[in-house]
């Protein structure tokens, strides 16, 4: 494959484009303000009086004489006007000869005279300039805008720079560390940061110095950001917050210019704390030698943070806390001591920690009696905060669609059932014959559970449709450890694969239902010949299949196999054989038990959910209540979601429809 130089992007592309220009047109408008000035200031004198008539000194004293002329104001400088008795204005000029006598004939006539000493009024003429005036004012402000309008995207393209955090100051956040139930270690950790900032001189008298930044990493929806949000609001000085995504536009440099300016607020604020969501945005690993295409805007950004907070003139009295859920992808000089100097790892929570947890999300809901958020919180393994807050917030909506304000215990099962699965369909979905296969093969399920000594125990059993699962057999573990015993990696196996050794039993042929338990018991047997070293053949070698993204084992496979083709075959040949050995050890099970096979089957059809007790009811096999009966348990990690976990176990075995 050879690269190829490309073509510079288009516009369709998302390349980016110039502002665009002003309209040619505005300078235009000042020609036409000066053309309505001009008219106006011809204009305006003609109307601010009404038609005048031009009487003659002696068509004057005639009209006074006979009583025509109304009312006269007479200026110094010899002009007259006024109004005749018809309503019409008139002008004329009084000679300076006219004296007393003129006075006297008009006051004798009963014209009302008035004596002007003034020019126009000084309103007037405000009023005449202002209206002169308008256009200019109203053209001028049109083309202001057009000019700000480009003027302020240009603004904008050189006004980047500026960082787009949130500043928390006088107005801090409400939440608290008494909002984030469990994580007693993590909170130590931050708390004691908090606390450096406030009494410096505590740690300074022992020599300490405060950490340039805490690095919190976590899966998804554990809640690292909310335990930032409590910084800020436990914290007595300045909180910023930012997201990783705000640092990058489509302008070159604008990501390490929102850097410098962000440090730089900070130092006027010092002491404060800058928290960055999302961290691995900019902080990715740089491109390394001989790479051809490289982001150098994300890289300059990434060279300024690390400038920032250990440069040659680092930041003092300022604490950087960050948050990721994916810590692989981090270059190694933002994690080396000086920077990063603590990683504080938030897990799932444990099942102590998942009931403080439902206890915090239920506050303000009304629970019934019946509630234990106990027994919620152990059938909720694998459950991260957010999802926690998801299902108490289902089990509220469950409620509201009986008419009910008070929560009871099946809002909690119905709700965490929506979250597993999906939404529930009702069983008339299914042919005859196929609610009777998925019966046989859920019954294959529990069974096989129930008659392993080291499997999980069995909490439900169900033939009820829910997203593309036909049936689910759920399996809850009874402690939640960190080991796996290789005798319950063997069960586990068994349990996978005990659906399809239930139809080759009682139907005599398997199904396209068994698709989901193949693919799990596969990827199950895969890990224990790769990397757990449980097969002899193999020997003890660990060949892990990729990293971890979202830290949960979701990583990619490696792009080369680290073996040999004939290990590989080998590879293969023992993964075979351990399905092949988990298969027939099912089907000798369900054999042997297979009058208590037929009544699970039956009960399932009947009932459509089937409890775990009445499971182990007729089998006859006492139902565990207590962490006895496994010597080495699922990890806390254990999801009932149907997911493998860090071992490749699953502790819900769903069935993908036919076809």
């Amino acid at each position: 494959m050879t690269k190829q130089a490309n073509s510079p992007p288009t516009r369709e592309k998302g390349a980016p484009v110039a502002p665009p220009s002003p309209p040619a047109w505005r300078h235009y408008l000042w020609l036409l303000a000066i053309g309505i000035f001009f008219a106006l200031f011809f204009i305006l004198p003609t109307t601010q009086h009404q038609s005048a008539v031009t009487l003659n000194y002696s068509q004057f004293l005639h009209d006074v004489s006979g009583h025509k002329v109304k009312t006269v104001t007479i200026a110094p400088s010899g002009s007259a006007t006024g109004k005749l008795s018809n309503g019409n204005q008139f002008t004329t000029a009084i000679p300076p000869q006219a004296g007393q006598s003129l006075l006297d004939q008009l006051q004798k006539s009963g014209v009302q005279i008035t004596a002007n000493t003034t020019g126009t009024s000084f309103g007037s003429e405000v009023l005449s300039w202002l209206i002169l005036l308008l256009p200019f004012i109203i053209l001028g402000y049109l083309w202001w805008r057009l000019s700000k309008g480009v003027g302020g995207r240009m603004q904008g393209a050189l006004g980047v720079g500026r960082s787009k955090a949130k500043v928390f100051d006088e107005e801090r956040p409400k939440t608290t560390f008494a909002d984030v139930a469990g994580y007693e270690g993590a909170k130590f950790e931050i708390r004691e940061v908090v606390d450096f900032l406030r009494h410096p001189e505590r740690y300074a008298r022992a020599g300490a110095i405060a950490p340039r930044g805490i690095l919190m990493i976590g899966p998804p929806g554990t809640g690292k950001t909310l335990l930032a949000r409590a910084v800020a609001g436990e914290a007595d000085v300045p909180f910023f917050s930012v997201t990783g995504s705000s640092f990058v536009e489509m302008f070159v440099g604008v990501g390490a210019a929102r850097v410098r300016d962000l440090f730089e607020e900070a130092r006027k604020r010092a002491p404060a704390i800058i928290f960055v969501d999302e961290v691995d945005a900019i902080g990715q690993r740089r491109a390394g030698s001989g790479v051809v295409v490289a982001n150098d805007e994300r890289e300059q950004t990434l060279n300024q943070l690390l400038a920032e907070m250990d440069g040659f003139d680092p930041a003092t009295g300022i604490i950087v806390l960050a948050a990721t859920n994916r810590p692989e992808v981090l270059d190694p000089a933002l994690l080396r001591p000086g920077r990063f100097d603590r990683q504080v790892t938030i897990p799932l929570p444990t099942l102590s920690e998942r009931s403080a947890i439902l206890k915090v999300h239920s506050r303000g809901k009304r629970l019934d009696q019946t509630v234990d958020l106990e027994v919620v919180a152990r059938g909720t393994p694998g459950f991260s905060g957010a999802d926690l807050a998801n299902l108490v917030n289902e089990a509220a909506i469950v409620a509201v669609r009986a008419n009910r304000e008070v929560l009871i215990a099946t809002d909690f099962d119905e709700a965490r059932d929506r979250v597993i699965l999906g939404r529930r369909e009702g069983s008339n979905v299914l042919l005859p014959d196929e609610k009777h296969a998925v019966a046989v093969h859920e019954a294959g399920h529990a069974l096989v559970a129930a008659y392993s000594d080291k499997a999980d125990p069995i909490a439900k059993v169900t033939i009820l449709p829910a997203g593309q699962s036909l049936g689910v057999t759920e399996q809850l573990p009874l402690v939640e450890r960190h080991l796996y015993g290789e005798d319950y990696l063997y069960d586990t196996l068994a349990v996978c694969l005990g659906g399809r050794a239930s139809e080759l039993v009682v139907i005599g042929q398997g199904s396209t239902g068994a698709s989901n338990d193949l693919a799990k018991a596969t990827d199950l047997a895969t890990k224990m010949v790769r990397e757990f070293g449980l097969s002899p053949a193999v020997g003890p070698v660990g060949y892990p299949s990729g990293g971890s993204v979202f830290l949960d084992g979701g990583g990619s496979a490696l792009s080369s196999r680290p073996f040999a083709e004939r290990t590989q075959a080998v590879i293969d040949s023992e993964v075979s054989r351990l399905l092949r050995e988990a298969e027939q050890r099912a089907v000798d099970v369900l054999r042997a038990h297979l009058d208590v096979l037929d009544k699970l089957v039956q009960l399932l059809v009947a009932k459509e959910t089937v409890d775990g007790s009445e499971v182990y009811a007729l089998t006859g096999r006492p139902e565990p209540r207590g962490g006895t009966r496994m010597t080495l348990a699922p990890d806390h990690g254990a999801s009932a979601k149907g997911t493998p976990d860090s071992v490749g176990t699953s502790k819900a075995q769903e069935d993908e429809p036919a076809g």
